[in-house]
């Protein structure tokens, strides 16, 4: 007799914890795939400190082959599940399609950034769901503060030295408060000539900071906030984006050019094409984590409205805590469902909650005891060791490096502002030339289309060099996007660098693709860099207070 075959998608918190207990249940008695886009579940409590330069990348990435051996992992992403034909329909890392047969279905797809109908927002800010989003972020940041120090326009200096955060849950207070100490630091060892200091601005409608926790734990962090001199401002948000700032509903222009967005998370649109009951874009479950109507399908996380038990008539909110303990049951009930052992229905207890604030300071009431400044930073720390699957010497071992030594604020220019467009179906991939795109749209737009048409050289700096396109990323030393990528302007006439018109009845190229200058520099690139594709398929969102729960806690 054949082992049954069991088929998880996606590896974030639900996903990971559900593969890693089946493997242990099962004991080789079934064949379990694990299908994700990426070789690593991802820590995502701790990636404000990746963009804040306090860990490395690979401390909060845990590599599934390592961890999972008894685990088939299949890299790629889901495009179609066959409910009927019980099939999984994926697309590999390189564009090859696949499809695998289950005879139990976990799905954990998680969730990506939520988009609210606001003019320019998708075209200029940056999400905060994934490790590209993080070092793209860390590297903008250390950029502007390097253009501003050597900026002779105060103006322009205040403007690079400006970076607002939309968004006052979990996410959202943590970049801010890592990222006032972040450029702090960096102004320190190179001080800006006009004498300014960086200035972080927290926006939300919502009445105060992280209103989803006690009170005492809100005035806690918003105090840290404030005497760090963030500029919290509550009740207020973006009303329009722009290329030079944001126009916040107070009706007051902002010059920055940086726009974090960190208003919570949406479920994976997977969960919509399954044409099965949704609650608010979640897949639908009973309290023991299987779809009504179809027993052999399961889901838990971001992607799955799960009854809350202790709440009657409300559905668990979208956290890591939920979903890494949905992962568990879910794994006891699949193993249940395949005659080993009872099915349990998904009960939890609150054990409090963590919100590092950077430095010794964090805001945390472990077991419903309030605790603020080093005890709380202390206890903070001590969860995430506690709760992390791997890598807990290396990330120790970065927290006492950091604590002793100075941060390298260095730019590595490995992430461009087009391969981490906010509206996408896979934060966790950052978009490449060519490259396939979940939405259905081509990696690489053609000339005329949104995104398609680079950008020569402007006044003051060089394009990228030896990069896939030869596009300087948005707000890079000498670097704007093109005319065609939404908010952008053309790079005409500018010292040293129109681009070459392929269009039938331009310009010729000035020189053949791939050509250098004596100086070593790219000429001209025949792939033109992609910009942010905009999606069609979804609903306009109301405008709403940023859900906490949504934010980087939540499944992966």
């Amino acid at each position: 007799m054949s082992r049954p075959r069991i088929v998880i998608v996606g590896a974030g918190f639900a996903g990971y914890r559900a593969a890693r207990n089946l493997a242990r249940l099962a004991r080789g008695r079934a064949d379990i795939t694990l299908l994700n886009p990426t070789d690593y579940f991802l820590y995502l409590p701790l990636l404000p400190q990746v963009a804040a330069g306090i860990l490395e990348p690979r401390r909060v990435t845990i590599s599934l082959s390592g961890t999972l051996p008894d685990v088939r992992l299949v890299l790629g992403e889901a495009d179609r599940i066959d409910l009927d034909g019980r099939t999984v329909h994926y697309t590999g890392p390189e564009g090859d399609s696949g499809t695998l047969a289950y005879d139990r279905l976990v799905l954990a797809a998680g969730s990506v950034n939520k988009l609210l109908p606001i003019p320019g927002v998708a075209e200029h800010a940056h999400g905060f769901r994934s490790l590209p989003e993080a070092l793209y972020l860390r590297d903008h940041v250390t950029r502007q503060i390097e253009l501003a120090a050597s900026a002779d326009d105060p103006k322009s200096c205040a403007a690079r030295c400006t970076f607002v955060v939309v968004g006052a849950g979990y996410t959202g207070t943590e970049v801010a408060a890592h990222g006032q100490l972040f450029t702090d630091a960096q102004v320190r060892k190179q001080p800006l000539r006009s004498g300014m200091r960086p200035r972080w601005l927290l926006l939300d409608i919502a009445e105060r900071v992280l209103p989803e926790l006690d009170e005492r734990l809100s005035r806690t962090a918003d105090r840290v906030l404030r005497e760090r001199g963030v500029d919290v401002r509550m009740g207020t948000s973006v009303k329009e984006a722009t290329h030079d700032g944001v126009l916040l509903t107070d009706g007051e222009f902002v010059d920055t050019r940086t726009l974090v967005w960190c208003v919570g998370v949406r479920p994976d649109p997977l969960a919509e094409s399954l044409g099965l009951p949704l609650e608010r874009g979640r897949l639908l479950v009973d309290p023991h984590l299987q779809v009504p109507g179809r027993p052999e399908v399961f889901a838990c996380g971001d992607a799955a409205a799960v009854p809350d038990l202790e709440k009657p008539g409300e559905y668990t909110p979208m956290t890591a805590q939920h979903a890494w303990r949905q992962g568990k049951v879910c794994a006891h009930n699949v193993a249940a469902s395949l005659g080993d052992g009872e099915r349990r229905a998904y009960r939890h207890k609150d054990m409090g909650f963590v919100v590092d604030l950077g430095g010794v300071k964090a805001a945390a009431n472990p077991l419903g005891v309030p605790l603020a400044g080093a005890a709380a930073g202390a206890v903070a720390r001590g969860y995430h060791l506690a709760a992390m699957p791997g890598n807990r010497v290396r990330v120790a071992a970065d927290w006492l490096l950091d604590a002793v030594l100075p941060r390298q604020a260095v730019q590595l220019g490995l992430v461009r502002s087009w391969s981490v467009p906010l509206d996408t179906a896979s934060p966790e991939l950052a978009r490449v030339p060519g490259g396939p795109a979940r939405d259905g749209s081509a990696g690489e737009p053609g000339r005329n289309q949104a995104g398609g048409e680079q950008a020569g050289n402007r006044s003051g700096g060089e394009p990228a060099k030896n990069q896939p396109g030869g596009e300087p990323a948005k707000n890079q030393p000498g670097g704007e996007p093109a005319k065609n990528q939404p908010g952008g302007e053309p790079a005409k006439n500018q010292p040293g660098g129109e681009v070459a018109k392929k269009q039938a009845g331009g310009e010729p190229a000035r020189s053949r693709p791939g050509s250098r200058s004596a100086a070593g520099e790219v000429l001209y690139e025949p792939h033109p860099s992609p910009g942010p594709v905009r999606r069609t398929d979804l609903p306009a969102e109301p405008a709403e207070p940023a859900d906490p729960t949504d934010q980087a806690q939540g499944d992966s």
